[in-house]
């Protein structure tokens, strides 16, 4: 049986940055650019730039294990929530949106090769195993216990990155599953999904839950991802407009207009569209990085959606990223690009 819709979903004009502090496990040692502030630990100072940038919405993406291990996934350590309070209050203090997201789920991951590499597997799959499923739920509803009194304004559940390796039915289910959960204890709680095949994907088959749908901005990959050692082998040169990328595909701004047309629809049919994620790897050239955002913000803002950039201090962000070509300045010991921050601000009217 459906659940009913919330009677007045958010439209979310969300326009901010990704917190990846706790993306990844400290004994996990290949994300660094990711973490620069160090993991497990979000930076207030980070709160309040962001707030005074003119931006109003965080993301941070969480991984499941600084509160629980995959030898016992149903065992939550309510003392390892600390660093989410004080995110949450920070954001409450500077006015900002902050979204919860499980990057990192009991029984799914979609970095999910590179990660057994170094960590544990999981036990099971969230797809396809019951017993994943009931404890996935099991964490969302301990969450949802936790922070029912912060109201929606402040704060929404993504409950999960990128689905990916599952059919769209085994993805309703636990979709389904999951938010009947939630709203059992929080009836008002704003929720995000993200879209199907790492986000990319819409999924109209749950509109009818009033769910908020969170798309990427990682096309063409051989743009955004252009020498991530996790990305795949895009080792030419990128560029904006790009000539062809390796399916011989040309791309520009018509072409981010199609590739976006199905979330364009779902958007005009009423359901809140938000890009969760979007940005290119500090190896792709800045011009070409710059060109390419400056378009993707401006066909997304069109249709009145909004961002969050992937990251906010390290290789994707604004402050410290390490692009060789770029001009930065001093910005609190850190290094800032002014022309960054400025395309963002510009594509965030206030």
């Amino acid at each position: 049986m459906a659940l009913p819709a919330l009677a007045q979903p958010l439209q979310p004009a969300w326009r901010g940055f990704n917190l990846p502090e706790m993306f990844v496990l400290p004994e996990d040692p290949r994300w660094p650019e990711m973490t620069l502030s160090g993991r497990g630990r979000f930076q207030p100072n980070h709160f309040r730039w962001i707030a005074g940038w003119g931006f109003n919405f965080v993301r941070l993406p969480l991984c499941y294990r600084y509160w629980s291990r995959p030898e016992n996934p149903f065992l939550i350590n309510e003392a390892a929530f600390a660093p989410l309070d004080e995110a949450i209050a920070c954001a409450r203090t500077n006015g900002l949106h902050l979204s919860l997201n499980l990057h990192h789920v009991p029984g799914f991951c979609i970095n999910e090769g590179l990660r057994d590499a170094f960590l544990p597997p999981e036990p099971f799959n969230l797809w396809r195993d019951a017993e994943a499923l009931r404890c996935f739920v099991h964490h969302w509803s301990n969450l949802a216990r936790r922070y029912a009194g912060i109201p929606s304004a402040t704060l929404s559940f993504d409950l999960v990155n990128e689905p990916a390796r599952c059919t769209r039915e085994e993805h309703e289910v636990v979709i389904r599953a999951t938010v009947a959960a939630i709203r059992a204890i929080s009836p008002d709680r704003l929720i995000v999904i993200d879209g199907l095949d790492a986000g990319n994907l819409p999924c109209p088959e749950l509109t009818d839950l009033g769910l908020v749908q969170s798309c990427r901005g990682y096309a063409p990959h051989e743009l955004t991802h252009h020498r991530a050692w996790w990305g795949g082998d895009h080792r030419l040169p990128p560029a904006w407009p790009l000539p062809a990328d390796t399916a011989g595909r040309r791309w520009d701004r018509a072409a981010l207009e199609a590739f976006y047309l199905p979330w364009f629809a779902l958007r005009r049919s009423g359901v809140p569209v938000h890009c969760g994620e979007l940005g290119a790897h500090h190896a792709t050239p800045h011009r070409v990085f710059l060109a390419w955002l400056d378009d993707l913000l401006g066909v997304l803002g069109e249709q009145g959606i909004g961002f969050g950039l992937w990251n906010f201090h390290g290789a994707f962000g604004v402050l410290d990223h390490g692009r060789p070509d770029a001009s930065t300045v001093n910005w609190h010991g850190h290094r800032l690009d002014p022309e960054l921050l400025s395309l963002l601000q510009r594509h965030h009217p206030a």
